[in-house]
């Protein structure tokens, strides 16, 4: 039923394009179309979004860009690093937004969160939101990250052998759900023992970004007013009650007595009477802000980690590296990690970049032109393209980062070459997983303190190891806009031999 009404929807959705259809901007202006990408394929899970971003990058490679159609959307994809930091930075008012929903959509709770808000008020909130993660409210936040992820070293540590083969995602999206509802709320949750606790349930209703819900922001952006008079959301309406009731009820708690933590509610709580009348945030605004907390911070560490994991435990040989680094750590500050030891592991930090290099979240990230702008010709003998208000762009992170005009032997993981990079081994213009730019990931430093300490913790204790139910070479999901293994991240977890209780002694 479900799918007859999709297969219905998306044919009435192709009648009204091309009754409506106007010329096409890149046969005006000669540009080449990539055939290769087809996001079809990938919303009927054929191909996963990121090789399709790549087969597009991939169509005319002596190109700057080439023209793509996202369903039907045209997108000019930008190939050239040189040309994306133009675009990012030096122009960025020209390009300084993500393409949004119609204003005539009420999803609130969506649109109010910083990844969507536009123009000015992205300026103000952003502004309000950077003091949750600057270094030194991380470093408040630090205790109650590393409680968290002493629960997650322990327990692997001390499985027993007959179920020592576990899916890591699993494990690490409740260890991620646990800093949030921590750092956010000021609420201690053990998803590990607590595994049906609201906070992990709802979370992972917010992120299911399955194929109804991509459909419905299919219609959400293609016919607003029928996805409104249909009741259409992205999100649960039960879920969206249930943060509100847990912001307000948080917020009115310190007010009624005077309590004061080193969280995101808290810092929200401050930014009172800095916006001026009318531009105050609201409930509504602040649950939005705690969702985008939520949403970039869950999903961006819980991959990273997970692929992390696997990559270490199919090259055994950095995980014998990794391991003496943090071995060597371990002996210098005598059981106990700080913020600022954990900035020493340069290995890790290695291990870390080249993981976000080859497994960048999302696979693309895009802006919206708010003003009329001239892109230099795409390859010599063509003229520049004109880009109009309201045309939109790609940046194809996994592509490029894919590259091996950039990155030398691209498909392997190679953690040294972060090592080297003052010598030059790669192109520093061609590697951006947070995003580039004014509106670069604002939790992009908070994202990494998490995955560096639960992989802290985890391989001062453990081995990871490929089990019978790893999956060698990994492939990548076909559904879903993040990136993610298709058969999960199965590894079997050993307790090493010289193990290291590497507590923090809260």
């Amino acid at each position: 039923m479900e799918l007859s009404l999709i297969l219905s929807i998306l044919a009435a959705i192709f009648l009204a394009y091309y009754i409506s259809k106007r010329k096409d901007p890149f046969e005006v202006h000669k540009i080449h179309v990539s055939t290769k990408g087809n996001t079809w394929l990938w919303l009927f899970g054929r191909k996963s979004l990121a090789h399709i971003v790549q087969d597009t990058y991939n169509d005319k490679r002596e190109a700057k860009y080439v023209g793509f159609y996202h369903r039907m959307t045209p997108v000019v994809v930008i190939r050239d690093p040189d040309l994306i930091k133009s675009i990012a930075v030096k122009n960025f008012d020209h390009f300084p937004n993500h393409r949004n929903f119609d204003n005539e959509n009420e999803e609130t709770f969506f649109k109010r969160n910083l990844l969507m808000l536009r123009d000015d008020r992205w300026k103000e909130v952003r502004a309000l939101i950077t003091p949750s993660f600057t270094s030194s409210k991380i470093r408040t936040m630090f205790p109650l990250i590393s409680e968290a992820a002493v629960n997650v070293a322990d327990y692997l540590s001390t499985l027993p052998a007959a179920e020592n083969v576990i899916e890591m995602r699993d494990i690490i999206t409740r260890y991620t759900n646990d800093v949030f509802a921590s750092c956010a709320f000021g609420i201690i949750v053990n998803s590990l023992q607590d595994r049906e606790n609201r906070f992990y349930t709802y979370g992972r209703k917010i992120l299911n970004l399955h194929s109804l819900a991509i459909f419905n922001i299919i219609m959400l952006r293609t016919f607003p007013k029928l996805s409104k008079k249909l009741g259409l959301t992205l999100i649960d309406r039960e879920v969206v009650r249930f943060f509100k009731e847990v912001v307000s009820s948080s917020i009115k708690v310190r007010e009624d007595t005077g309590i004061v933590r080193p969280d995101f509610i808290q810092v929200m709580m401050e930014t009172r009477g800095k916006l001026g009348p009318g531009k105050e945030l609201t409930i509504d605004d602040i649950t939005a802000q705690a969702f985008s907390f939520f949403f970039g911070g869950f999903e961006t560490t819980s991959s990273l980690v997970c692929f992390a994991s696997y990559e270490l435990a199919t090259n055994l040989d950095v995980q014998r590296k990794l391991h003496r680094e943090i071995d060597d750590i371990c002996e210098r500050i005598d059981g106990e990690i700080t913020y600022e030891k954990l900035l020493d592991s340069k290995y890790l930090d290695a291990v870390i970049d080249e993981t976000l290099r080859m497994y960048p979240v999302i696979p693309f990230i895009d802006r919206q032109c708010s003003k009329r702008f001239e892109l230099p010709a795409a390859m010599p003998g063509m003229k520049p393209y004109i880009v109009n208000e309201g045309d939109l762009l790609w940046i194809p992170i996994y592509a490029v980062q894919r590259d091996p005009k950039y990155f030398e032997k691209p498909d392997s993981f190679e953690p040294d070459r972060f090592l080297r990079k003052s010598s030059g081994s790669f192109d520093h213009a061609a590697y951006f997983p947070f995003g580039v730019g004014p509106r670069i990931c604002i939790g992009s430093r908070f994202a990494l303190i998490q995955a560096k300490l639960v992989l802290f913790h985890i391989l001062a204790r453990c081995e990871l190891k490929v089990s019978w139910r790893t999956r060698v070479p990994m492939e990548l999901k076909k559904t879903g806009v993040f990136l993610n293994s298709a058969n999960g991240f199965w590894l079997q977890i050993s307790p090493r031999d010289k193990s290291h209780d590497v507590h923090e002694g809260v």
